[in-house]
């Protein structure tokens, strides 16, 4: 069960960063994994609670931890999360949570709209007074000449 969330910290920590070889992960992937595998739940375990004990594990001047340190801090997120369990039976339960998940990405791609104030002022039937009189039916201004 650890090789998989072992498996799942790597994938999670090489998110947005090419040059990483998924031993050490960041804050805000740490974060991520948190929220995208469910250990967060926004009552007993906050995403406050995840930068706290993400803070706690790490060390002082480092930025990531590696995965004996990730081990540690689910430790602690599991008594929080499944409280009355035993220490080593929360964290089998989170490993349970992190199996076979990857980062949610969106696709990268994005389309293009039109915002609706954008429209309203493409839309020249919409026009009226001395804007009607100045464009013809396209759009194009009447008074400008080729």
């Amino acid at each position: 069960m650890a090789s998989e969330a072992e498996k799942t910290f790597q994938r999670f920590a090489v998110l947005g960063d090419s040059s990483s070889s998924g031993a050490e992960i960041n804050n805000q992937n740490f974060s991520k994994l948190c929220q995208d595998c469910g250990i967060t739940d926004g009552k007993t375990v906050t995403s406050a609670d995840v930068d706290t004990v993400f803070n706690k594990v790490k060390a002082k001047e480092a930025g990531t931890i590696t995965f004996q340190q990730f081990t540690e801090a689910m430790k602690e997120l599991s008594q929080k999360r499944f409280k009355g369990k035993s220490p080593d039976q929360g964290l089998q339960d989170i490993y349970h949570l992190m199996e076979g998940k990857n980062p949610a990405t969106t696709s990268g791609f994005y389309q293009a709209t039109r915002a609706g104030a954008v429209d309203q002022h493409m839309d020249t039937s919409e026009y009226i007074g001395s804007h009607q009189e100045h464009l013809d039916h396209s759009g194009k201004g009447k008074d400008i000449a080729g």
